[in-house]
């Protein structure tokens, strides 16, 4: 396997939660079922990204992309994730991790958020 997904979350203490994120991971699967995509949180749940990343890793990925589920880019985007980067970089330096940017930075998100609005 050459490519993986990570779709980074906050995390809650409600279980529940997870839904949105655990849906678009299904959809991920549905789309491209040969791209391993695991959910990780930064707060609260399990998996958090270090460990998600080292499940890709066993299970040979060699690049991975980490998306944070975001609408704003606050601290986690901004320091915790890197910071996380550099981590999984240093535990598993045979795979490529990018982070892509926040997706509420995405003008596509944006427009269809609006559209959402107006219905």
């Amino acid at each position: 396997m050459a490519k993986g997904i990570i779709l980074v979350g906050h995390g809650s203490r409600d279980p529940l939660w997870r839904a949105p994120l655990e849906a678009v991971a299904a959809r991920l699967a549905a789309l491209q079922p040969a791209v391993p995509t695991r959910c990780a949180y930064l707060e609260l749940q399990q998996p958090d990204v270090p460990a998600a990343a080292a499940e890709l890793a066993r299970l040979g990925v060699r690049q991975v992309t980490l998306v944070p589920m975001f609408l704003g880019t606050g601290k986690h985007a901004r320091a915790d994730l890197p910071r996380l980067l550099e981590q999984v970089r240093a535990e598993h330096p045979e795979v490529a991790f990018t982070l892509q940017p926040s997706v509420g930075e995405d003008p596509r998100l944006l427009d269809l958020l609006a559209r959402m609005a107006l219905e």
